[in-house]
């Protein structure tokens, strides 16, 4: 004899009278949006959103300012700040100092620079950047680029002198010695190289990404996954001509970024045969 509920009655009663719910457990953030007092991932993300948020409107603040439009909308910023990262790498070169004693923090500082560099750029060349190509409408992969590319030159140009810096705190007095030198040269270049694709190279090919979408937008074009398919525009020569400029300015700061990934995996086989962890 069945003294209990058959599993479909039990459905169908939970789908006729759903589960109560505790409503003194929930408040509402901003009117609208409903936030669980218990769950610490909503909250930690709403008030990283709210964080962002007023980061964000600082921001705007200051490109509306004359400082943003005399240090982004000129090129004599961007001259300004190679010249200082240049005098920076020949301090660092120039033989003054003695080696000294490093500490585990500086080493914490230089091991997680450069795997930090280095993860990064594996990530963004062969993982993220094929991923939402071949996943994405080509537009929507434009506007992720977009967002990305002058944070991830940026970032690895930070990097790269950190490792540079720290690696030179230490080896200062032994430059002479040839394996310190390629080491050394093989970062200032990576830096140099990243600091000049994230200064000079990267503003032209936002600009060349936007007026290319606005003009395959209006002609109903760029919607299509992994692959080019420009339709009618093939007959429009002004559209060719920022087609052409947009891929080689593309392709220049794909070479550059190989360079980088070399001279950053030259430090990497250096550092396997330094540490001795297995």
């Amino acid at each position: 004899m069945c003294v209990g509920k058959t599993a479909n009655a039990m459905v169908s009663e939970l789908i006729e009278k759903p589960a109560s719910v505790d409503h003194q457990k929930f408040k509402y953030e901003d009117g609208a949006k409903l936030q669980y007092k218990e769950d610490i991932l909503a909250v930690s993300t709403y008030y990283t959103k709210v964080v962002f948020n007023s980061i964000e409107d600082v921001y705007k603040k200051f490109l509306d300012s004359t400082l943003s439009r005399i240090l982004f909308q000129t090129t004599q910023p961007a001259h300004l700040i190679t010249a200082i990262a240049v005098l920076c790498i020949a301090y660092l070169f120039f033989p003054n100092r003695t080696s000294s004693q490093i500490s585990p923090i500086w080493t914490l500082i230089y091991l997680g620079s450069f795997s930090a560099h280095f993860g990064a750029q594996i990530w963004m060349t062969f993982v993220s950047g094929l991923a939402l190509y071949f996943t994405l409408p080509r537009h929507t992969f434009g506007n992720v680029q977009q967002v990305l590319f002058p944070k991830y030159f940026l970032l690895n140009a930070a990097l790269s002198l950190i490792t540079l810096a720290v690696f030179l705190r230490t080896k200062n007095s032994q430059i002479r010695d040839t394996e310190v030198a390629v080491q050394a040269c093989g970062m200032s270049l990576c830096f140099l190289v990243e600091l000049v694709v994230r200064l000079y190279l990267t503003p032209p090919l936002l600009a060349l990404m936007t007026e290319k979408n606005a003009i395959e937008k209006k002609a109903g074009v760029g919607m299509e996954i992994g692959k080019l398919d420009p339709g009618k525009l093939l007959n429009c020569p002004h559209y060719l001509m920022v087609h052409k400029g947009f891929r080689k300015v593309h392709m220049t700061i794909a070479i550059l970024n190989i360079v980088a990934m070399g001279c950053t995996m030259l430090h990497l086989y250096y550092l396997s045969h330094k540490l001795c962890g297995l």
